[in-house]
């Protein structure tokens, strides 16, 4: 029998939020660490190396949208149209980031996370890899003309913008206060006359 095209990912895909959704649950109602990785796939019906093969660690489980976050920050370089500038691109897809990330349940999630060593030494390693993958996209970008320094300041900035704002009382108001500050670094890297927008776009 003749498997249809994309059926085997869409499956692959449902396996693996069902074992994302599952420890998640499971950690929020144990405690992170008192649940093992066994427990996890003994949940969620699975075998341990089904878990491995999609999760690399324990704390991926908790980071189940690290990929897809990596992913949409270098589009947000890579697919914005020809003439829309560089940072308001990045600004709305921070901004959009940190309105998924601070929506309504997510509060307990976060407060697991810092109370955590081993979820927060994790976090900061994906944010530093996420902030080297915006910053070869923005060097990749030949209408930029940005040195490797450069577009890894910015990158740092924007990334570190996302937890600023995710843990200001005003998300908004801190994105709009920190893009500014963006927009002006960004306006002393670009050539003369370089069209930069602005932060509020």
């Amino acid at each position: 029998m003749t498997v249809p095209p994309g059926r085997r990912e869409r499956k692959k895909a449902a396996t693996r939020q069902k074992i994302a959704d599952t420890a998640l649950r499971l950690f929020l109602e144990r405690g992170y660490d008192a649940v093992g990785i066994r427990d996890v796939a003994a949940e969620a019906d699975v075998a341990v190396t089904t878990l491995f093969s999609h999760f690399a660690s324990k704390e991926a489980l908790v980071f189940e949208q690290d990929d897809d976050f990596e992913q949409r920050l270098t589009q947000a370089v890579t697919d914005r149209a020809p003439d829309e500038p560089l940072i308001p691109a990045l600004r709305r897809e921070i901004q959009s980031l940190v309105r998924h990330c601070t929506a309504d349940g997510a509060t307990p999630i976060w407060r697991m996370i810092d109370e955590s060593p081993a979820l927060r030494e994790y976090e900061e390693s994906m944010r530093l890899r996420h902030a080297e993958s915006l910053a070869k996209a923005i060097a990749a970008d030949p209408d930029l003309s940005q040195t490797t320094t450069a577009s890894r300041t910015i990158a740092r900035f924007v990334i570190d913008a996302y937890s600023l704002a995710r843990e200001a009382p005003d998300p908004d108001a801190a994105l709009d206060e920190i893009f500014r500050m963006i927009e002006a670094a960004w306006a002393v890297t670009c050539p003369s006359g370089h069209s930069i927008g602005t932060a509020g776009q």
